[in-house]
């Protein structure tokens, strides 16, 4: 059974307006605001046929449980996305290309691989339960619509997720700081599943001890990494360039 859930900030309840209409049970908009955005925003809930509130700042901050609502909130149902490894498995289109995230606890940063994964053409996000955030309505507002289009699942364990994937002939590759190759030295061109662990502490040994290889982001400068999310874009978009890539050779 569906159940309720609240979304707040302009990309979010706009892609939720775009995709899933009608699982929106209404719209808070903050009644102070005329600006163009806010109006062009209204007329399309308008359009849709969805039922509009105007609401003060105070009502919309204590609905969103955050003051970073930009004067949109919406009350929802939940989409029914594959909620388990195998129904991800079995409804991926194409080329799969896994994210995994081993100890990811920020939401902003989930919101944020959410968002790049969902934007590189990635089918769904793997986390473990035990060493992850869930999907908050913090996330939902950092993702930016991405956590109603991008499946994200948690599994009870991680490892045996990993060679799970392997089962399904996807080739786990892993980031390490401290690997010998680069993500650019690797043919990308085949099912593949991306781990990353959260900044500073990385990949946990075990976690890293699954993968089939381990990989590095060069880095020139003074800095010794990437926030996950930012790395996550990094080796994802590279996969995504080199499928291209092959793609327009073979039309060439």
């Amino acid at each position: 059974m569906s159940s309720n859930k609240i979304l707040f900030g302009f990309h979010a309840v706009t892609v939720r307006l775009k995709t899933h209409p009608a699982s929106i049970s209404e719209i808070h908009v903050d009644a102070s605001r005329r600006d163009q955005r806010m109006k062009q925003f209204i007329e399309r809930v308008k359009s849709s046929g969805t039922k509009l509130v105007e609401s003060d700042d105070d009502r919309l901050a204590k609905i969103a449980g955050s003051t970073r609502h930009q004067g949109v909130v919406a009350r929802v149902q939940a989409v029914a996305l594959p909620h388990n490894f195998d129904d991800v498995m079995e409804n991926i289109q194409g080329m799969p290309m896994l994210l995994v995230l081993d100890g990811v606890t920020d939401p902003h940063n989930l919101g944020a691989c959410l968002r790049v994964a969902d934007g590189a053409g990635a089918q769904a996000v793997f986390a473990p339960k035990d060493h992850a955030v869930g999907l908050n309505a913090t996330v939902a507002k950092v993702a930016s619509g991405a956590a109603e289009t991008v499946p994200y699942v948690m599994v009870t364990n991680l490892a045996r997720t990993l060679n799970e994937l392997k089962e399904f002939d996807v080739w786990v590759v892993g980031t390490s700081d401290q690997a010998e190759k680069s993500i650019y030295d690797l043919d990308l061109n085949r099912p593949v599943a991306l781990v990353l662990g959260a900044e500073g502490d990385g990949l946990r040994q075990l976690t890293a001890k699954t993968c089939d290889e381990l990989v590095r982001i060069p880095m020139a400068g003074a800095v010794e990494s990437l926030n996950v999310s930012v790395a996550a874009g990094v080796c994802l978009f590279e996969v995504a360039r080199q499928r291209a890539a092959a793609v327009a050779k073979q039309g060439a």
